[in-house]
């Protein structure tokens, strides 16, 4: 033939090749991402036996792992690839490495892409490499997709009621509190860093600033475990509280911490030194990026204004999209997406939940505890197979035993001394037991994993991230697996103070702690009352549908601008406040309990008077004790609300 027939026949048989390649390669990424389907399948399934069993000892997330771990075995050891012919060494002196190459191969230009340095020993290796290097995500995954969920669930799913009441308390821990660990393991680690240099067992350099690093990320703390426990065994709820708030705000005060300590960089050429002004840029990055983040998911939260109301599937995707939105904006701004994302979920929760049809709310919320679950379930499986998957482990017996006695330090120098201090200061005290178990319940997770694989490019990075691994497996299964015996020993009572408040329970409080209420009204701190105030009479008339119409609380002077801005739906609801708050600041006005037909009121006195007869024979308020045991179940099936009695409404008519 003639050599234009065997060029074309060479083609021809080459775009052959080229489809069998990409079609093995598309079943491989199919297997691949399978495995993390079952990973899940498995947890799952797992999860439901133990439920079942009432085993209480390992949460789903440390099963997750442990599924993870095997199946790292597997492929690491086990699944050998065949060694491709095809595959050719050429040496090619060039003095950087490009990111991306053009190579002519007689006369047809192709493109390869980096992939990154392989050592000398892999080089034998690379099929086997390649198939590990598959089940390895690039870290962006984590940081984009699975991580805004699992922020944006606990700012949405946050009890506000107890939150709000230890809001001093959680700010102090999750910012002083962090900042301090952050610094006490980085020092420790520092002196064990000198050590290991004395002891010739550094293989690469190791600055003080990447020890502040380890110790901002290492000083992320993610009690899922503890809290799937706690809610389980209806713990204490000011302890519930401690332990949450602290940790969803401290994760976005180590996300900026980390951002601000890599921002760090001193004039001059040794960028290693100590220098006044790079430390007040950084402490200025920290402050600046955090206070825009914030602005930021507070301000997209608040935009989030659905008038949907008729289209709920609309309505809930809208929601979702806005929400998923603030952290990319947030990241591709500059600032935190998960600072933004944190609190634009609690705005969300506070305003926009309430302009949601009912039917959105709650999809929304099955929508986000969902996505939580899953992308919650994979990081922690994908850890186990990072174990053995990830290709530049540098594991250091002397770093890890220096890591793992830092943490506790560092963990200690957050509690003990910030609780003495907040104590002086509160009426209802820390006590020393639940001291010990926010110290015992610091356990490292999802927030921690993301930010070591984010950059393993150094022999630091890479020896901390190793070490991070493993700090999160130990915390996770000890800590996590030991919560239950923990709170026996530390004699914490469980069983305590459902969030769902029992109806029986609230009503004996309310007729109870009469008195005791004035009290609480002077322990919710001024500034938040004045907010409280702000926030129901202004700020919720006009972002939502819920309050007191502006027209009752602007002056009579600003009636055509209230009445502008009031909305028909406001009117309605006006007899009716949908206010998840009123429980936080207890006014002096009354205050209305329905159960089924007995409307209990207090007035600020803590008299109480009750109407509408449930049950033969119960007619005033002291027969209701009576009612209360004889008729306990029903009570609890009819439901309570909580509400301010309305001007226009004396009592609640009863079913």
């Amino acid at each position: 033939g003639t050599p234009a027939s065997s060029a074309e026949e060479n083609s021809a048989m080459e775009n052959i090749v080229t489809e069998k390649k990409a079609e093995a390669s598309h079943r491989q990424d199919s297997a691949d991402l399978l495995i993390f389907i079952l990973l899940l399948t498995l947890t799952i399934l797992t999860i439901w036996l133990f439920k079942h069993r009432r085993f209480r000892f390992l949460h789903e997330t440390g099963l997750a792992m442990i599924y993870g771990l095997l199946v790292g075995v597997v492929l690491r050891y086990g699944i050998h690839v065949p060694r491709d012919v095809n595959n050719i060494t050429q040496s090619c002196p060039v003095n950087s490495s490009p990111a991306t190459l053009l190579i002519n191969v007689s006369g047809k230009y192709y493109e390869y892409t980096l992939k990154g340095e392989i050592s000398t020993i892999e080089m034998d290796d690379v099929p086997d490499n390649e198939m590990l290097r598959k089940v390895t995500f690039d870290p962006e995954v984590f940081f984009n997709i699975l991580l805004p969920p699992i922020i944006f669930h606990a700012g949405y799913s946050l009890k506000r009621r107890h939150f709000f009441r230890n809001m001093g308390s959680i700010l102090a821990y999750a910012f002083l509190g962090t900042v301090l660990s952050c610094f006490v393991i980085g020092l420790l680690m520092y002196g064990c860093v000198m050590l290991m240099k004395q002891m010739r067992q550094l293989d690469g350099d190791f600055f003080f600033t990447d020890c502040l690093f380890f110790g901002a990320i290492v000083s992320a703390t993610d009690p899922v475990t503890v809290l799937a426990i706690f809610n389980e065994l209806q713990v204490d709820v000011d302890l519930y509280a401690l332990l949450f708030g602290e940790s969803v705000l401290n994760d976005a005060v180590a996300v900026v911490l980390s951002s601000s300590i890599v921002a760090y960089q001193p004039q001059g050429d040794n960028s290693h030194t100590f220098e006044v002004m790079a430390l007040l840029k950084s402490f200025g990055m920290f402050l600046g990026v955090f206070s825009g983040s914030f602005a930021l998911g507070v301000a997209t939260g608040v935009v989030t204004f659905t008038k949907l109301r008729d289209f709920q599937l609309l309505e809930t995707a809208l929601f979702f999209l806005m929400s998923w939105s603030t952290f990319l904006l947030a990241e591709a701004c500059g600032f935190t997406g998960v600072v933004a994302v944190l609190f634009c979920g609690i705005t969300q929760a506070h305003y926009t939940f309430n302009n949601l049809s009912a039917e959105s709310q709650d999809r929304t919320k099955q929508l986000f505890e969902l996505l939580n679950f899953l992308a919650e379930n994979f990081i922690f499986s994908y850890m186990g197979l990072t174990l053995f998957t990830f290709q530049s482990h540098i594991f250091n017996p002397m770093f890890i035993v220096g890591a793992f006695i830092a943490m506790f330090l560092g963990r200690a120098a957050n509690i003990y001394p910030l609780s003495f201090l907040l104590n002086l200061g509160r009426r209802n005290k820390i006590k020393s037991n639940f001291q010990h178990m926010m110290m015992f319940a610091g356990l490292r997770g999802a927030m921690t994993f993301a930010l070591s694989i984010r950059d393993t490019a150094t022999y630091a990075r890479q020896m901390m991230f190793s070490t991070t691994l493993l700090l999160v497996f130990f915390t996770v299964w000890v800590c996590g697996g030991g919560t239950t015996p923990m709170l026996s020993c530390q004699r914490i009572r469980v069983g305590v103070d459902s969030d769902q408040d029992n109806p029986v329970s609230v009503l004996l409080t309310l007729i109870a702690e009469g008195s005791e209420r004035r009290s609480t009204k002077q322990e919710s701190a001024w500034l938040f009352r004045i907010w409280y105030n702000f926030d129901h009479n202004y700020l919720k008339p006009i972002l939502t549908h819920s309050g007191p119409p502006l027209t009752a609380t602007l002056p009579p002077c600003c009636g055509p601008l209230a009445r502008f801005l009031t909305s028909q739906q406001a009117y309605e609801n006006e007899c009716q406040l949908k206010d998840d708050d009123s429980d936080l600041i207890l006014s002096d006005g009354h205050i209305n309990l329905t159960y089924g037909d007995v409307t209990v009121s207090t007035d600020a006195t803590g008299a109480h008077t009750s109407s509408g007869p449930a049950y033969p024979g119960a007619t005033g308020s002291d027969d209701l004790d009576r009612e209360l045991t004889y008729g306990d179940h029903e009570l609890v099936m009819r439901g309570t609300r909580l509400k301010h009695v309305c001007p226009c409404v004396s009592t609640i008519p009863g079913h």
